[in-house]
C-alpha cells in the first residue's frame, strides 16, 4: 500500500497539470492560437532540447537492453490484431475502422505523458529506453496500421507508402533531437557546461509544459461518446497492452529497469496520433477523440496501480 501511495503522490501533480491544461483552455476568453503557440514550443523546442542534453550523456548511463522492442513492439502486435478481431465481433467494423480501432489498443502518448511520468517515476536511467521505444514507436506502429488499411482496401501495400511515413517520422524534432543527441554523445563530444546547464534549464520546464498542453489539446477534441467501443478501446490500451508487455518482457528476462519502462509506457492513455489517424482514414473518429480524453483520465489511476505491482513484485 505504501509504495502505491507513492507512486500516487508522484504522478498525481503530472496528471494535475493535464487537468490544469483543459480547465484553462476551456476558458471563454482563451485563444486556440495561444495552444497553438505553447504546442510548437513544446515539440519543437523544449521536448527536442530536454532529448538532446540527455541522450548527449548516454555513454555514462547503462546500455538500453535490444529485447526491450520485442517485448514492446512484441506485445503491439498482438493486442493489434486482437484489437482488430474485437473490432469486427463486437461492433462490425470494416477493414479499414478495425485497424484505427486496433491501433487506439496499443499507440501510447509517449512524449506528453510517457517521458514525464517516466522520469519523475522511475529517473534518468529510465529515458533512454523510452526514448528508445519513441525513436521506433511512430514509423512502426504507423508503418503498422498503414499496411493493414492499404491490405483491406487493395490487397497490397507500396514501398512508397512506406517511405513517405519513414520521412514523415524522420523529419520530427523529437525524433531528431533523441537521434541527434545520441549521436552526439556516442561519438564522444560533449556539450559545454554553459550549453548543458541551458539545456537542461529548458528541459525541467519540457515536462510540464508538455501536460499543460496535453490537456488545453484534450478541450478541442470533438467528444462523440460511443461507450461500447471507446471503453473496449481503453481496456485494451490500459490493461491488456500493459499485461501483455509485462508477460513478454519477463518471458525474456529483462532487468527490472527495463522491465518497468516498458510496462509503463504501454500503460501511458490513447496517443493523440490515433485521432490524427481516424482522421485521415475517415473512421471511428467519434469513439477515438473519446478515448484519448477518457483514457487519459483512467491512467491517472490505472498507471500508478501497474507502477505499484512492479515495484513488489520485480
Amino acid at each position: 500500500m505504501n509504495v502505491l501511495w507513492q507512486f500516487i503522490r508522484l504522478s498525481s501533480p503530472l496528471y494535475g497539470l493535464v487537468g490544469t491544461g483543459y480547465l484553462i483552455a476551456c476558458l471563454p476568453w482563451w485563444r486556440q492560437g495561444w495552444t497553438q503557440g505553447i504546442s510548437s514550443f513544446v515539440f519543437v523546442a523544449a521536448l527536442p532540447a530536454m532529448l538532446f542534453q540527455m541522450m548527449s550523456h548516454q555513454a555514462s548511463l547503462p546500455p538500453v537492453d535490444g529485447r526491450v522492442l520485442i517485448a514492446y513492439f512484441g506485445s503491439c502486435l498482438i493486442v493489434f490484431l486482437i484489437g482488430r478481431a474485437a473490432g469486427a465481433w463486437l461492433f462490425g467494423l470494416d477493414g479499414t475502422a478495425r485497424s484505427v480501432f486496433g491501433l487506439g489498443g496499443i499507440f501510447s502518448n509517449i512524449v506528453l505523458t510517457g517521458l514525464p511520468i517516466a522520469r519523475i517515476a522511475l529517473g534518468d536511467t529510465a529515458v533512454p529506453v523510452v526514448a528508445l521505444l519513441l525513436v521506433f514507436n511512430a514509423l512502426t506502429l504507423w508503418t503498422l496500421v498503414s499496411v493493414a488499411v492499404e491490405w483491406s482496401r487493395h490487397g497490397s501495400f507500396s514501398g512508397a507508402g512506406f517511405a513517405k511515413t519513414a520521412l514523415t517520422v524522420l523529419r520530427n524534432p523529437i525524433i531528431l533531437g533523441i537521434i541527434g543527441g545520441a549521436a552526439f554523445g556516442r561519438l564522444g563530444f560533449a556539450l559545454p557546461p554553459a550549453v548543458d546547464a541551458a539545456l537542461g534549464a529548458v528541459g525541467n520546464v519540457a515536462g510540464p509544459a508538455a501536460l499543460l498542453m496535453l490537456g488545453m489539446g484534450l478541450a478541442a477534441f470533438p467528444l462523440k461518446p460511443q461507450w461500447g467501443s471507446t471503453l473496449t478501446i481503453c481496456a485494451l490500451k490500459l490493461l491488456l497492452q500493459p499485461l501483455v508487455v509485462w508477460l513478454l518482457a519477463l518471458a525474456l528476462g529483462l532487468p527490472a529497469l527495463e522491465l518497468r519502462a516498458v510496462v509503463l509506457v504501454a500503460s501511458m492513455s490513447v496517443g493523440v496520433n490515433v485521432y490524427l489517424m481516424s482522421v485521415q482514414f475517415q473512421a471511428i473518429q467519434g469513439p477515438i477523440a473519446s478515448s484519448v480524453v477518457l483514457s487519459t483520465l483512467l491512467a491517472a489511476v490505472t498507471t500508478p496501480l501497474l507502477l505499484a505491482a512492479l515495484q513488489a513484485t520485480t
